[in-house]
């Protein structure tokens, strides 16, 4: 996808090569009968397999790049919370980033001139610094989140982000100048070390964000833990990649006597493989995270007689309900013990009044509660219930 726009832009500010026309159809490597005449040649030369399989990778990881940022955009609706929304747009400038990483690789597989020189030494720390900083805003987010739940808005992440990617962008524009316009330098004679000590920058972000991502690690929520260990090991792997291409393209090519031949080669392996890691342990395990759903609280199944209640008493229930409302035999020796009380008390006489009636029939007969009513279904024994006197001439209660 990112061949055809390097393409462009390269025909737009390349002068022309030196050859002749006859020559360079004569020059023409096995494999790139299809119209690709140089400097375009190592993009499909079969005798240079690095060539090929570097342009694969690069545009397979393009593709990728695109199609999850696509996917972001298309389900962006569906983020409704804001711990998950605050990191969709450093992801989706870490995804541009990868793109541009991608796309530059195509810039060391054409042969070197002035303007492509002064591409490749601009926009490689640039690329580097914007990946490494949405690293780190990625990891103060989560140390944020861990520790308050909490989240700077995602367009303060992104300014935070792309304000440290511009700082890159200085160091690589003053280097520029002093080489080129003060000094008079050709855009492709610099050394090796020059080189490495402009990125310095971004290996200073690269071990920010590999601390920003220890310390999230470190959270009190574990929801995000998940997310730290992701960030904490794309750093260490890009560090561990840095050490290596910085190691190889510094004394490695010296030792084996590839010094200038191989210089471009390692170059591009470094962008291509720091583009597919950041994309595979970084941006693909954030964006399934910001996407997806929040699980749903599982209601329980109250007809599943195998999982046991979620709240299970394990005192009796007798407990707590009280006296007058137990079982009918408690319920039974109340009432007796009651009409004993009323029979007693028929026969008692006040001093001062006349001869006090005895207790009317209700009061000799047991009525049962609501709650022992229920409790028995409604029903009551015959054998408990006293017969009413007989000289009683009114209707039967029972």
């Amino acid at each position: 996808m990112a061949f055809f726009p390097v393409l462009l832009l390269l025909s737009v500010v390349q002068r022309g090569s030196s050859q002749d026309p006859d020559e360079d159809s004569l020059a023409v490597p096995r494999g790139c009968g299809w119209g690709l005449v140089r400097p375009y040649t190592l993009l499909c030369d079969l005798d240079s397999v690095w060539g090929v399989a570097v342009e694969s990778a690069a545009a397979g990881g393009a593709l990728a790049a695109i199609l999850l940022g696509l996917i972001i955009l298309c389900r962006l609706h569906h983020v409704s919370e804001a711990e998950k929304r605050s990191g969709v747009g450093p992801i989706l400038l870490l995804l541009l980033g990868i793109l541009g990483l991608f796309g530059l690789s195509f810039a060391y597989l054409i042969e070197r001139d002035e303007q492509l020189c002064l591409l490749r030494r601009a926009l490689w720390g640039l690329l580097f610094a914007l990946c490494f900083s949405c690293l780190l805003v990625q990891g103060v987010r989560l140390r944020r989140l861990g520790s308050e739940r909490r989240s700077p808005g995602g367009c303060t992440l992104t300014g935070l982000a792309l304000g440290l990617s511009a700082v890159q962008g200085i160091i690589a524009a003053e280097w520029l100048l002093l080489t080129v316009l003060r000094e008079g330098r050709a855009a492709c004679q610099y050394l090796p070390l020059d080189f490495s000590l402009a990125c310095s920058y971004v290996l200073a972000l690269l071990l920010a964000a590999l601390g920003a991502a220890s310390f999230a690690l470190c959270g009190k929520t574990r929801q995000w833990r998940c997310n730290a260990v992701w960030l904490l090991s794309a750093c260490l792997l890009s560090l561990l990649l840095w050490v290596a291409w910085v190691g190889f393209y510094l004394y490695g090519n010296a030792w084996l006597g590839r010094s200038p031949d191989w210089d471009d080669p390692a170059l591009a392996i470094a962008l291509v493989a720091q583009g597919w890691l950041l994309l595979l342990f970084h941006a693909v395990p954030e964006a399934h995270s910001c996407l997806c759903s929040p699980p749903q609280p599982s209601a329980p199944d109250y007809f599943d007689t195998s999982q046991a209640p979620s709240r299970m008493r394990e005192t009796s229930f007798d407990e707590d309900i009280p006296l007058s409302h137990r079982q009918f035999p408690e319920n039974q020796g109340y009432g007796f013990d009651e009409n004993t009380a009323g029979l007693r008390s028929a026969g008692h006489h006040n001093g001062n009044t006349a001869p006090r009636p005895s207790a009317p029939f209700r009061s000799n007969v047991y009525q049962p509660t609501e709650m022992t009513m229920i409790l028995n279904g409604g029903a009551v024994s015959s054998h408990i219930v006293p017969s009413a006197p007989p000289t009683y001439t009114g209707r039967q209660l029972w």
